[in-house]
């Protein structure tokens, strides 16, 4: 049988088999993971790169090329690592707010265990940047020496002081967000209409998985808008704050359904896998876990990026006329942009905002000044 899993282009160089068809946008990480998998792979790999850049689904492919020594994605072993479901293949994402002592115990004594099937396995340490720093003293020998049979790889949004020394032990792989265009084009392959994918690809900011929830969400536009709009509603006083501040977290409440509609699709193909092999090792508990983070990111990604279309109103307004109070709009977009910081916190949402309309210029004070 003639081995179609990569193609020779014209230049003798090969195109990336089907494993990677789900890492969009990053060509350089492809290239630099085949080499290193050609190479044969080093103990640690960290790969650094926004939210939504594909890092997981490259941290999936890249584990099914070292197990598998191809690039099927047909492949039992392949297919199993690329759906997150091979016992070989570990994927450990954060059960706190922080990866902390206890989780670090528990990464640990997961590297020590003998592989299930092989000779080897990977495991996939997932949002590394929200390490504690008692679980970066624990983790740094473990992965500066792992055993033989493991490879780590380690995925970060970015680098903070927490995981400078462990990613000094690492070979960095760097991913970008992806382009607005890529994405957009990647949600009509999968059957979005072009102006509905780019709509979508634009209010994800370059995140992929943000814009497949967003093509299926009809109440985008009207989101969008509301934010935008808020500046030109507010009164100074704090019963309108809290109104406004009720409409738009509403708002962002019916946001999710896209994304729980998603997540009840997984469910029932999850169950479905479970009726046919049993539920032993099938991932129920870490697909219940990942959902509910996701639902939180969700909901924090809106709120970010309709405060965004907020603090546009207010530039656009101090650009826009010569006669504005240039002042008071830049002080409302330093404190929109304050509010968008502390969100990465996990505050109360309804206190956030409520207490940032009540603190922004009220409608009629920024009409006046144009």
């Amino acid at each position: 049988m003639t081995d179609t899993s990569s193609v020779a282009g014209a230049s003798g160089e090969t195109r990336p088999g089907p494993i990677w068809d789900d890492v969009i946008g990053q060509p350089d990480a492809v290239r630099h993971l085949r080499a290193a998998a050609d190479r044969g792979p080093v103990h640690a790999y960290l790969f650094v790169g926004p939210a939504g850049s594909t890092k997981l689904q490259a941290a999936r492919a890249f584990a099914a090329r070292l197990m598998t020594d191809g690039e099927d994605a047909e492949h039992r072993d392949a297919a199993l690592i690329l759906r997150g479901e091979h016992p070989d293949v570990r994927e450990v994402r954060r059960s706190g707010a922080r990866i902390d002592t206890e989780q670090a115990k528990s990464i640990i004594h997961e590297a020590s265990l003998t592989p299930s099937e092989g000779a080897s396995k990977v495991m996939i340490l997932d949002e590394f940047h929200l390490l504690a720093p008692e679980g970066a003293g624990r983790l740094l020998k473990v992965i500066e020496e792992p055993p033989d049979s493991v490879t780590f790889l380690i995925l970060a949004d970015f680098v903070p002081h927490e995981l400078i020394t462990i990613s000094s032990r690492c070979t960095r792989i760097d991913f970008r967000a992806i382009g607005s265009d890529v994405v957009a084009a990647r949600l009509v392959a999968e059957g979005v209409a072009p102006a509905s994918a780019m709509t979508a690809a634009r209010a994800a900011h370059g995140d992929l998985e943000r814009a497949r929830v967003l093509a299926t969400d009809p109440a985008l536009a009207e989101r969008r808008a509301a934010f935008a709009e808020t500046p030109h509603e507010l009164d100074g006083t704090g019963a309108v704050a809290m109104r406004t501040a009720a409409r738009l977290l509403g708002l962002i409440d019916a946001a999710s359904e896209p994304l729980t509609a998603r997540h009840a699709v997984e469910v029932a193909e999850l169950d479905e896998r479970i009726k046919a092999h049993g539920e032993r090792g099938s991932g129920k508990k870490q697909l219940d876990e990942r959902h509910r983070r996701e639902i939180r990111r969700y909901r924090t990604d809106e709120l970010r990026s309709g405060l965004a279309a907020m603090a546009a109103t207010y530039r656009d307004t101090a650009v826009n006329s010569a006669t504005t109070d240039v002042e008071e709009c830049a002080e409302a977009v330093r404190r929109i942009h304050r509010a968008i910081e502390v969100l990465d916190r996990n505050p109360n949402e309804k206190l956030l905002v409520e207490s940032l309309l009540w603190s922004l210029p009220d409608a009629q004070g920024v009409r006046a000044a144009v």
